[in-house]
């Protein structure tokens, strides 16, 4: 890899903190605010998440770091980002390219508001990138890249700008982890979720997530911005981050090292069973992993 392209995630990481720093400039105590930055060094080989992977971020108690999956989509999008800039907090949006490629103002709007723009493939297939040959799937999350890229900065370049990918439903395969950890790319999976793919109102949204985070205690939380029920609750769950004692942690790429927390002794993977559960047979993982079993039977993820 080169020089340039080892950088470009600390350029960018740099701007980004310029652009937050400003931002908080025009908040008050009050506001939820960042707390710490933890800095993502995909060089690590990182895939996080206890969802899906045996290891995630090493948090403190009452820390969170704030993920949306599927935008941007005008209407909602606009609405979660007016309430993050409320507060002055900052999150991490795991952008799906054509999507970006609709709506490059809004992907403009992320990154000039302090936010990551990452990476959510280019098509968010119905059958997963899984059940994908392995050339169409990198092809496909090549092209997802370069959209939100060229929306975001006007071209893509020699590597993605923010190396933070997460995929469709969760729905891996080693080939495909391996592939994006080989160009320091670091995979997220979450440690809770919203359930926001459910129907459900803002009030009972807002009670579910924060009833997992209070039993969590920490943890990346997953939530999709293009999802009514969470724009409106976004100022309400904002809110009641600080009332409760919660502290809002920001990613950002670099030069590690990244802290890790390994999973507890019985970890399971959940996303693996609702794969299972939704795709059959044929969407079991290829290659077992250590500890991976049932743990819940949420409705399938996004």
């Amino acid at each position: 890899m080169s020089l340039k392209t080892r950088l470009l995630p600390l350029f960018l990481g740099l701007f980004t903190a310029t652009a937050a720093a400003a931002a908080a400039r025009d908040c008050g105590p009050q506001a939820l605010g960042v707390a710490r930055e933890i800095v993502i060094d995909g060089g690590q080989r990182l895939a996080l998440g206890l969802e899906t992977y045996p290891r995630t971020l090493a948090l403190a108690d009452h820390e969170v770091v704030l993920t949306f999956d599927d935008g941007p989509v005008a209407g909602p999008t606009d609405q979660v980002l007016d309430a993050l800039k409320a507060e002055c907090a900052r999150a991490t949006f795991f952008l799906i390219g054509r999507h970006a490629a609709e709506a490059p103002a809004l992907v403009r709007r992320i990154i000039a508001d302090g936010h990551n723009a990452g990476y959510h493939s280019y098509s968010h297939p119905a059958r997963t990138l899984r059940l994908m040959s392995d050339e169409s799937a990198r092809v496909d999350i090549d092209k997802g890249i370069a959209a939100v890229d060229a929306a975001g900065f006007g071209a893509a370049g020699p590597a993605p700008r923010t190396p933070f990918f997460r995929f469709p439903g969760f729905a891996d395969t080693p080939e495909l982890v391996s592939w994006l950890e080989d160009r320091s790319i670091a995979v997220f999976g979450a440690d809770l979720w919203a359930s926001d793919w459910q129907e459900m109102t803002p009030q009972a949204e807002l009670a579910l997530v924060m009833s997992r985070l209070e039993a969590a205690r920490k943890g990346i939380v997953l939530f999709h911005d293009p999802r009514g029920s969470t724009a409106r609750m976004m100022p309400q769950f904002l809110r009641a981050l600080k009332e409760r004692g919660f502290r809002l942690v920001h990613l950002v790429p670099g030069r590690g090292p990244t802290p890790i927390e390994e999973a507890k002794p019985g970890w399971r993977s959940a996303t693996e069973a609702i794969i299972a559960k939704t795709l059959g047979p044929k969407g079991q993982r290829r290659e077992p992993q250590e500890g991976r079993g049932v743990k819940t039977n949420d409705a399938s993820p996004r």
